[in-house]
């Protein structure tokens, strides 16, 4: 054998080991990162002396911030007696609709409570808890063009939120609409006040508050699409803190907290406009 020739097997030897210490480093590294993704179990929350669920930061009436700089809206003050009946603190942290199901998979909440809807595709990802309420989808647009029918969109430009399920629906149903599509809420009705798109479509119980409240835009759609639930969610197989959220949503309907909730975040907002017997869920069951 040629001294060249070893000299080439000796090179490809340390490479193959070099590249073995790097997969080994490699493995280790995101066997760390699995078990910093483990989610706190119901004890560890206790022992925290804090919950921290996910909610929405711009979606108001459901969740956002007020003026005082305090989360505010239909699932807080779900959040709020969770944290209550805890016996702990709670700590709210923004999410995106995109983000939900991230922030759970990454232990960075304990519970999401952010207008969250139930469908296959998530539920593969994470665990949801009993309903709380029922949606649908609806479609806003300017007065002066309303959309009535979401054939009218083909063509045009309808404004939506990513991983929301009206990204989703209209996806797989109309692939001649154009979709504009942005990270938060806010951003996607400020979209749709400066026209940069005909319609925005998102669930029917949040385009319709946002009718109510700015004048010259109205629901031409407001049901579209199956009738959905919304719920809180956990990470996978967080099944001990799963069963204490639907135990916590049995004994509430006890005393009608959910249309208690209502009354103190939605009603104001809503007044004549919707009934809240087709959007409240209580213990858990659709009637």
């Amino acid at each position: 054998m040629s001294k060249k020739f070893q000299k080439k097997i000796i090179l490809v030897t340390s490479l193959v080991l070099v590249l073995a210490m790097a997969l080994t480093a490699c493995g280790k590294k995101s066997s760390n990162e699995d078990k910093g993704s483990k989610a706190r179990t119901l004890q560890e929350i206790k022992d925290s002396d804090e919950v921290v669920i996910g909610v929405f930061s711009d979606k108001k009436p459901f969740g956002y911030v007020d003026e005082n700089g305090k989360y505010q809206g239909y699932d807080v003050y779900f959040g709020n007696r969770i944290a209550e009946d805890l016996g702990v603190k709670v700590k709210y942290v923004p999410v995106e609709a995109a983000s939900r199901v991230e922030y759970l998979r990454s232990a960075k909440v304990d519970i999401i409570l952010a207008n969250f809807t139930v469908n296959e595709e998530r539920s593969e990802q994470v665990d949801f808890a009993l309903p709380y309420m029922k949606v649908a989808l609806g479609i806003v647009s300017p007065d002066s063009a309303l959309i009535t029918d979401p054939e009218e969109l083909n063509g045009k430009t309808l404004i939506v939120s990513k991983g929301t399920t009206a990204e989703t629906y209209f996806t797989e149903n109309y692939p001649d609409v154009k979709l504009l599509k942005f990270d938060q809420y806010s951003e996607a009705y400020n979209a749709l006040l400066d026209g940069r798109g005909e319609a925005l479509s998102t669930d029917n119980t949040e385009v319709l508050a946002w009718a109510l409240e700015n004048k010259g835009f109205s629901v031409g759609v407001d049901s579209l699409g199956n009738q959905d639930t919304i719920a809180a969610a956990v990470q996978k197989g967080n099944t001990e803190l799963l069963e204490w959220i639907n135990d916590e949503i049995r004994d509430l309907a006890e005393e009608q907290f959910f249309h208690k909730a209502y009354e103190k975040t939605l009603a104001p907002v809503y007044g004549d406009a919707a009934d809240p017997e087709s959007l409240v869920v209580e213990g858990g069951v659709i009637e």
